[in-house]
Parts: C-alpha cells; structure tokens; sequence
C-alpha cells in the first residue's frame, strides 16, 4: 500500500504580511502559526512523516519548543529562493524513505487551519486516482479585471473557476520529476499540470485560508477559536 508523507515549505520571507518576521512564526492563539499548520498534520494517522523545509540561516525555528508534534515532524534546511525550489529539495530529502508510487502531500506554512475532515476527503478521493489532485474550492465572488489605473476594464466570467488551496497531494516519482523539469510555477499542480495531466479538484471550504494579510491572522484566530 502506498504511504503518505507530508512536506511544508517554509523558507518564505512573507513579506507580503509586512511583519518584521516571516509570518509563520507570527503569533497565534499563544502559538507560532506554523505550530496549528503542522499540529493537523502531524495528527492524521495516514501520515507517516513530515517534513518542514526551512531556509538553511533561519534563525527562528529554534526559538520555539514544538516537541508536542510528535516524532513525525523533521526539519531540512534546504530551502530555496521559490516555494518550486523548497519543495524540490523537500522531495530530495525524502528520498530515503519515499517510494516513487508513495503520495505526497505539500502543504503551505501559512494555512493553519487546515481540518481532520478536509485531509480525509483529500486521501479518500485521490486514493487510487491516476494523477492526484489538490484541495479548493468554487470561487463565489465576482471576478474585475483593472486597468492600469486600477478601474474596472471587464468583468470575467466565474463559471469552472476554483481557488486553489494546499495540500496538493501526488505521487512522489511523478511531483519530483514534474517539478525538475517545470520550475517556474506558482503550485504543485501547476508542474503536474505542464506534463500534460489534469489533477483532480477535491472541494474543501473557505476556513482552509492562507494567512497573507494581518486581517487574515485574526480571522484564523477565529476559525481555530470556534474549533475548539
């Protein structure tokens, strides 16, 4: 049977967040975010290991106890200047333990809350899909695309379109040969996708945020808060 391994790039800087640290140590709920992202996990009984890819001078890791996560967490230092290059080097790793038909989850480190019941039907659906897939949802609001001066130059058409959210979930032989040869993409399904296959869309919902903006840390506080 195949296994499933996790894999977290956290090599990022967050700028877009405008902290004076990368956002993933940022406070939350008495915690640093990263904590939440791999506490969920860490505690699924599928996944055997996960990886957290860290920049190699990233001073901030070691400030924190996160031995409640439990031996399944390890920590590389292979980070990259791209999320491509941290997941490729995360993959690389792995390499001792992955088998080429063994599933891979790649998670953002900025997505906290992330649920039990989003990674069951994550791993339920793909189970024995040829190709793999991705969490994400319909988008819902109406969609503006600007003109340079930031107004309105059309409005699109919102029919088919998903967000696309983490974990992406392939197997591991095809996510590290896509991504040696397709670099230059924003997600994993991205390089599955410039290989000619078409991932699944596996719906998850809108509590599964990616923390980019300060607003977006409350609301996180929130949706974990209510949780419990």
């Amino acid at each position: 049977m195949p296994r499933h391994y996790a894999i977290v790039p956290a090599a990022g800087s967050g700028s877009r967040f405008g902290a004076e640290m990368p956002k993933q140590y940022l406070d939350l709920l008495g915690r640093p975010l990263i904590f939440h992202t791999l506490a969920a996990l860490t505690a699924h009984p599928a996944i055997e290991r996960v990886w957290v890819v860290l920049a190699p001078d990233d001073p901030w890791w070691p400030r924190y106890d996160l031995s409640a996560l439990g031996a399944k967490l390890e920590t590389v230092r292979c980070g990259g200047a791209t999320r491509a290059e941290s997941v490729g080097n995360g993959l690389r790793a792995a390499a001792t333990v992955a088998a080429d038909d063994d599933w891979i989850l790649v998670h953002d480190a900025a997505r906290p809350c992330l649920s039990r019941a989003m990674l069951d039907a994550l791993c339920t659906e793909l189970a024995d899909d040829p190709v793999g897939g991705i969490l994400a949802v319909p988008v819902a609001d109406t969609l503006k695309r600007a003109d340079a001066g930031q107004r309105v130059a059309a409005t699109e058409p919102r029919d088919g379109l998903w967000q696309a959210q983490t974990p992406q979930m392939f197997r591991y032989g095809r996510l590290l040969a896509a991504l040696e040869n397709h670099n230059a993409v924003t997600d994993e399904a991205g390089a599955i996708e410039a290989l000619g296959l078409a991932p699944k869309l596996v719906r998850g919902d809108s509590t599964n945020l990616k923390v980019t903006f300060p607003a977006d840390l409350a609301l996180a506080a929130m949706i974990l808060r209510g949780r419990k």
